[in-house]
This record gives structure tokens, sequence and C-alpha cells, in this order.
């Protein structure tokens, strides 16, 4: 088969259609992946095309003036941009299936055009409507069945933004003015009933397929990094991704003076700007880097305090790294909500509000959880939720 793969956003949102290109590869299929620029394809080892954007130059403070005019500078006609590439390299590449990000909504016009099937990959519980809990990034209260699915709705609400660039696509591909758009044949969950059980009314052709895990392929690290992680003195790691805005500088001191206080040792992935390491808090017990591999770094630590992107929960856990969250926006406040209900984590902290104490207590309550996570990265350890993908795209 030729399948094509479409992804776009942040770490979270393309590692997982990595994972499965490989695996679709090693069953002998013809795999390209349409991603965002930032995309190494040369390491990777696939077919990749870019979309032509970088999603980082898009990040947004969370400052809601600020982020509303970036909206419209930037956002929104990258977006454009990238809503016509996939349908540009679709038209020219003639996939037998296509298997799409929920952001790339131009996707099912294709699928109509060339008569074949499309398949969503649900990275996060926004899609599929459900009366166990609301969508994530609207509540994180239990509103009732009635209201928990009507939250979905307003989610839903949010494609009417590029209404547009759909219908320009359907006209472009001989679709008429106002088509009936396909549904997609399956709805793919990558998500670990460890962390997020099958909602009963999810209907048949939702698969929540487990944990779509770790490479399964050698990770390379820098010379540093790999003495810092050979080294047997315990240490916690910080990430928070993706995220910016607010003070840098004031949460990575609360990390690392809370995690000296109980000999542990730090590595701090700074990201996108959301974490910093001032000149004053540094010293040999703590090893800051742009960005490091989940897979490679959080087996060894103590303790993951990051953002709670979707990645990043199913990274931590199946390590057996017990988390910390420090929620953002958009749908880590539902993660951190998941993992203190599943006793997985304690209650998230304020991502402006980060001091010595409240990370200490953190780091505390979170090492006393280490059983239940182990418990859960074992039952995760045993998830072939990849292979399951597979195998239900080789079924259309």
């Amino acid at each position: 088969m030729r399948i094509l793969l479409t992804t776009l956003g942040s770490r979270g949102d393309v590692e997982p259609f990595l994972r499965l290109a490989h695996a679709l590869q090693r069953r002998a299929h013809e795999v390209r992946v349409i991603a965002p620029d930032d995309v190494d394809a040369e390491a990777e080892g696939l077919d990749v095309v870019g979309l032509g954007l970088r999603v980082e130059d898009l990040a947004v403070a969370q400052d809601v003036r600020q982020a509303m005019r970036v909206f419209r500078e930037r956002i929104k006609p990258a977006m454009s941009r990238a809503l016509a590439s996939v349908v540009a390299e679709a038209m020219r590449w003639q996939p037998d299936v296509i298997v799409s990000h929920p952001k790339l909504l131009t996707v099912p016009a294709v699928a109509s055009r060339l008569e074949i099937p499309h398949v969503l990959v649900e990275l996060t519980p926004v899609v599929t409507a459900t009366g166990a809990f609301p969508a994530a990034g609207t509540t994180t209260r239990d509103l009732g069945p009635t209201l928990n699915r009507m939250t979905y709705r307003l989610v839903a609400l949010s494609a009417r933004m590029f209404r547009d660039d759909v219908a320009m696509a359907a006209r472009r591909l001989g679709l008429g003015r106002a088509p009936a758009l396909p549904a997609p044949a399956r709805t793919l969950v990558p998500i670990s009933p460890a962390l997020l059980p099958r909602p009963d009314d999810w209907p048949p052709h939702t698969s929540l397929t487990g944990d779509w895990g770790a490479a399964g392929t050698p990770i390379r690290v820098d010379d540093e990094l790999e003495t810092f992680l050979a080294d047997d003195a315990p240490f916690v790691y910080a990430g928070f991704g993706s995220m910016t805005g607010g003070d840098a500088a004031v949460r990575g001191a609360a990390i690392v003076e809370s995690a000296r206080r109980r000999g542990l040792r730090v590595l701090v992935s700074t990201g996108w700007g959301g974490l910093a390491v001032p000149a004053r808090a540094g010293g040999d017990d703590v090893l800051v880097r742009r960005a490091v591999p989940h897979d490679a770094v959080l087996p060894g630590a103590q303790v993951a305090v990051h953002h709670g992107g979707a990645g990043t929960v199913h990274a931590a856990t199946r390590a057996g790294a017990p988390s910390v969250v420090v929620p953002f926006l958009a749908d880590q406040p539902f993660w951190a909500d998941r993992l203190h209900r599943a006793g997985l984590a304690g209650r998230p902290l304020p991502r402006n509000g980060l001091t010595t104490k409240n990370v200490g207590n953190a780091l505390d309550d979170a090492a006393g959880r280490r059983g239940a996570v182990a418990d859960a990265a074992a039952v995760m350890s045993a998830e072939r939720g990849v292979e399951a993908a597979a195998a239900i795209i080789e079924s259309l």
C-alpha cells in the first residue's frame, strides 16, 4: 500500500506519526510523511515532505491580546498554506490511504476526490464525543454525560475558522461548492488505557490502540549528556517543551533549588522558552539543554517536572518516572487531572506560581508514587499500540 501520513504541530503531534511510519515501513508499505519543516528527515530515515512552515516560528506567548494578534498575522496564513500544501502533495503522490492529524482539515476533501479511505489520529480526546468526560482543553470538571458530550461540539466549532480553506480545496478538486465530505473510515487513539480507559459510549470505529511507545532504535546523545546519565547520582528532569511566556528563570530557579535541597541533580530542557536556569542557580549538579530525547533520559529520572502534553505524559509514565505537572494551556490541564485521578501524580502546580516550597512538596509527593507509576509502566510495556494501528490501517 501507498500510505500517506500527515501531521501538524509540535513534538507531541509529530513523533507518534514518525513511529507509525517506521512500523508501516517494517511491514513493507510505501510510506510518505507530510510534516512541519522542523522534522529532520535524514535523521528519521523516512520519506518526509515539509509543509513549508516551522511550528516553532508560530509559538505564541500566553498573553491573550498578543496571541490574537499572532494568530491573525502569522498562524492563520501559515495554516492556510499548510492546508493547501497537503492537498497538492496528496494529489501528486496518489496514496491508497491517508492517515491524518485532526488539524489538517482538507484531508477529507482529498480522500473524497481520490475515492480512498482516510484515518483520523486523535492524539488527545477532542474529537470523539463521550459522556464520560469533557473534551480536553475545555474544562477538567465532570459536567455530567449530556454537558460533557456538548463540549466536543464546542471544540468542533474551532474548525470554522478554516472553513474557507476547506471550501477552496473542495472547489479546486472539482467537488463543488459545498460537498458532503466523508467521515474517517477509522479513528485511532494512541493513548494507553493505563492513563485513560476506553469510554463505553465510543463508537466501534474508534480504536483505543494503546501507547505508540518508544522509537525502538538506538538514541544518540551528546557526550556530556551521556556522562550525566551514566552517573548513578539521582536526578530530576524538567522541561516544558513548546510552552512559552511568563518568567522562565523564576521557574527554573524554583525547580533547581528545590531539587538541590533534596540532594538531586537536575537535567533542564529549556525548550521554546518556557524554562530557563539563571546564572545564580547554575552549578555542577545542573545540566542544561535546549531539547533532549525523552526515551533516553526519562528512564533514569527520579521525577519528571513537565507541562503535561500528551506525548510527555506517556513518555514519563512509560519510563516509570513520577510526574509533577505544570500545565499551561490546551489539553495539558486535562492530562494533569487524569494523572492525579489515577494516583500517578499530585495536584498540578500553577505555571506562574512555582516556588521552592511548592515544587519541593510536589517532588516529595511524587517520590511516594513510584510504585503506582511502576505498575502503570508495566502495563504500558506490554502494549503494542503502533502495531495495532498499522494492522487497522492495513485492514482498509
